[in-house]
């Protein structure tokens, strides 16, 4: 992974109108995707995901994440389009101490009376750039043959 992937992401988050969405697997096998809007970037590189709830499904998830080295992913969509995809694992889970401490009063002065469950670490392994433009370039120059039968017919005129 390029310290340039992680910058990018660094960027993302730190850019209002971000979307975050963290995908996890339970017990079964079956992947489950929701939003994170406390999403951030810690100093070693680690994604911080703060759970706020204790039965969430999410929660439970990354529990089993850690148990049993299932893996994560997160997406990132910014307002321009852009689009990362980081696979990573579970590092470590905060529930008590000075950092966990942080967060549960920064939770709590953006909502009021909220818990904090945890503060789940995310050790980063793969960052995809999946934005349209960047994929579509990749796929006419690893894949010069793939393409839509009707682009050799149809002109750009008549769409």
């Amino acid at each position: 992974m390029t310290g340039e992937l992680l910058q990018r992401v660094g960027g993302l988050l730190a850019e209002a109108g971000t979307i975050a969405t963290i995908a996890t697997i339970d017990e079964h096998g079956a992947p489950q995707s929701v939003p994170t809007p406390f999403l951030q970037l810690d100093e070693a590189g680690r994604l911080v995901h703060l759970e706020l709830l204790e039965t969430s499904s999410t929660h439970r998830n990354l529990l089993g994440s850690i148990w049993f080295d299932r893996p994560v992913s997160v997406t990132l969509s910014g307002r321009n389009d852009e689009v990362l995809v980081i696979s990573g694992r579970v590092y470590k889970a905060l529930v008590s101490g000075l950092r966990f401490s942080r967060f549960y009063r920064k939770v709590r002065s953006q909502l009021g009376d909220a818990d904090l469950a945890a503060v789940w670490l995310i050790e980063p392994l793969k960052i995809h750039d999946e934005t349209y433009q960047v994929r579509k370039a990749q796929e006419e120059t690893f894949h010069p043959f793939y393409f839509h039968l009707d682009r050799l017919v149809i002109h750009r005129d008549s769409i």
